[in-house]
């Protein structure tokens, strides 16, 4: 899954903070839907890669029950993770127990569940 991220690194659309990342959506039949971040002037426009892998996904079918795991790639030698607009989405779709995987470009990779990076979610339930 780290040379896929590198990989598509190439892919991203930064002009403006030249930060790479890249993401890949695994289903629980093994299917993987891939994103990477894209930037505009604005820099309000963009979107993250986290997201646009799981926009990807539900574009092609993917139901909420059949997120498996999240592999996110940051273009830095140290790992880094999710920012808190991906997290609520992330939070959404994939259940509580969910691995959120977080890789360094130099091969580094911590995990976590999805409730670890959101202890405290505002879901459907927030909604009545």
């Amino acid at each position: 899954m780290k040379e896929k991220l590198l990989e598509l690194h190439q892919n991203s659309y930064v002009p403006i903070s030249n930060f790479p990342v890249s993401a890949c959506v695994v289903t629980k039949d093994g299917r993987e839907f891939y994103g990477v971040n894209v930037e505009d002037a604005s820099t309000r426009a963009g979107t993250c890669a986290e997201r646009t892998a799981i926009f990807n996904a539900i574009t092609a079918g993917v139901k909420k029950e059949d997120f498996l795991e999240l592999h996110v790639m940051v273009s830095s030698g140290k790992v880094g993770m999710p920012c808190f607009v991906c997290r609520q989405m992330i939070s959404e779709v994939y259940s509580k127990d969910a691995k959120v995987y977080c890789y360094s470009t130099n091969g580094d990779v911590i995990e976590h569940t999805v409730e670890e990076l959101c202890p405290y979610p505002f879901g459907e339930d927030d909604l009545v």
